[in-house]
């Protein structure tokens, strides 16, 4: 998966969340005010929960808060009389989190405001129970004329930053709307069988058997997409290495490699291992893997999954910018760039990605992606394939990054991609996300003459 180069923020400390809308809070906070991702700091909060249903509870308030934060931070700076300081930033968290409860959940409206009001009463903050229930009660009054005036916000009403948006507007003036709305979508849970347990088939029977609903991926043969999300314990023999969760976009990586027996594989960008791991599921004959991350914790992740499913490769911390430090100068067959991106097409999966980009983070993104190119090139065998993905839909990063690469190197050559998933670009194939229950993606294979 890509490698973010940015340097982790330390979580706020605080004190220990005791419920479901105190730990979304904490979330919500650590990633406004800390810049941190919401997957790394809502882990280890959960974690303070022992009910399963609250654990539940707390991811809907986190992501869901999280992913309509440009809209209710809209009503927000309307229904306070003054701005909160930044010293307030737990309190902020709170209103959004309680905002999000009365207008994206079910939860009668009594309910949301009292537990709202708890959970800002457990803060350090003698008044910021009192503000709490002033400013939900006071939403619920105005509800609809703050709904349409967030209609005639362009932020508020895509909950997508400005920049974004325009980004979106500008590259795909006929799908931009598709991607909002997708962006704004709660993501299916789809399933990576290991073909040397079950067929994608078999597994679907045996989910069956346990009142687990799944469908066939049209594109990709080991997926499976659930009817509805599952906790990873409900799933037969996942323990034992049967599954990994996996979108089947991310899937189509091991099958454009076309692997045999007896190649050199390099994943570049490796962490936390899905495509590593499926290579090996579908190739038992490869003469070796080589997983390479910059980020060391993340490639514990990578350790992690390969144990669960019975797998060796050679796994190494290591920069992709300076092969040298790492590559044992064997060439490889095959390599997979997993380049560092926006991340603009899983947004659906990590709606903190909207929040925490930056416009200029893309130029320094599409350099890095260049450099990584250039860098890697040589590693790879002469008649070697190259399998160049990103998980956004930004075509910076995509195709004008692989046209460039190609017009500077005679030694390297575009192979057609024969597939009926994505849309042709100049140069390669991008997945649209949302389209055919997929993350948006993008791939290009490059041959070495």
């Amino acid at each position: 998966m890509n490698t973010s180069r940015k340097r982790r923020r330390p979580a706020q400390k605080g004190r220990q969340p005791a419920d479901a809308r105190q730990v979304a809070a904490a979330a919500v906070r650590d990633v406004l005010a800390a810049g941190r991702s919401l997957s790394d700091c809502l882990s280890p909060l959960l974690a303070s929960l022992t009910d399963p249903g609250e654990r539940s509870l707390a991811q809907e308030l986190a992501f869901g808060t999280l992913r309509w934060q440009p809209r209710l931070a809209f009503w927000l700076s309307r229904l306070l009389e003054r701005p909160l300081k930044a010293r307030d930033s737990e309190v902020q968290a709170v209103l959004l989190v309680g905002l999000y409860q009365c207008s994206g959940t079910r939860m009668p409206a009594h309910a949301a405001v009292a537990t709202a009001v708890d959970a800002a009463r457990a803060l350090s903050q003698p008044w910021a129970a009192g503000m709490a229930n002033a400013v939900l009660r006071r939403f619920l009054r105005e509800r609809q004329q703050l709904e349409a005036a967030a209609e005639q916000d362009a932020e508020a009403a895509s909950a997508h930053p400005a920049w974004l948006l325009e980004c979106l507007r500008r590259d795909w003036p006929e799908h931009w709307q598709h991607l909002v709305a997708a962006n704004n979508s709660r993501p299916p849970m789809t399933l990576r069988v290991n073909r040397r347990r079950y067929t994608a088939a078999e597994y679907k029977d045996r989910l069956a058997r346990e009142g687990i609903a799944a469908v066939l991926h049209a594109h990709a043969a080991e997926a499976l997409v659930l009817d509805a999300p599952v906790s990873v314990e409900r799933l037969p023999d996942f323990q034992s290495g049967a599954v990994s969760v996996q979108d089947a976009a991310g899937q189509l990586a091991a099958s454009l490699l076309q692997l045999e027996p007896g190649q050199r594989v390099l994943d570049l960008c490796a962490a936390p291992g899905s495509k590593t791991c499926h290579m090996l599921e579908r190739e038992p004959g490869l003469a070796g893997v080589t997983a390479v991350d910059l980020d060391e914790h993340r490639l514990q992740r990578l350790t992690a999954n390969l144990g669960r499913l019975g797998l060796e490769a050679e796994v190494r911390v290591g920069d992709g910018l300076r092969p040298e430090t790492w590559w044992d100068g064997k060439p490889y067959q095959r390599i997979l760039l997993d380049a560092p991106c926006s991340a603009t097409g899983v947004i659906r999966r990590h709606p903190d990605i909207k929040l925490l980009r930056r416009a200029a983070d893309i130029a320094a993104l599409t350099d890095t992606q260049s450099k990584l190119l250039q860098a890697v090139w040589p590693l790879l065998d002469t008649g070697g394939m190259l399998v160049y993905a990103t998980c956004s839909v930004l075509p910076g990063e995509n195709q004008e990054v692989v046209r460039e690469f190609l017009s500077r190197r005679p030694d390297a050559r575009e192979e057609p991609l024969a597939v009926d998933w994505g849309m042709p670009r100049p140069v390669g194939r991008q997945i649209i996300t949302g389209t055919a229950d997929m993350d948006g993606f993008y791939y290009a294979v490059l041959r070495k003459q």
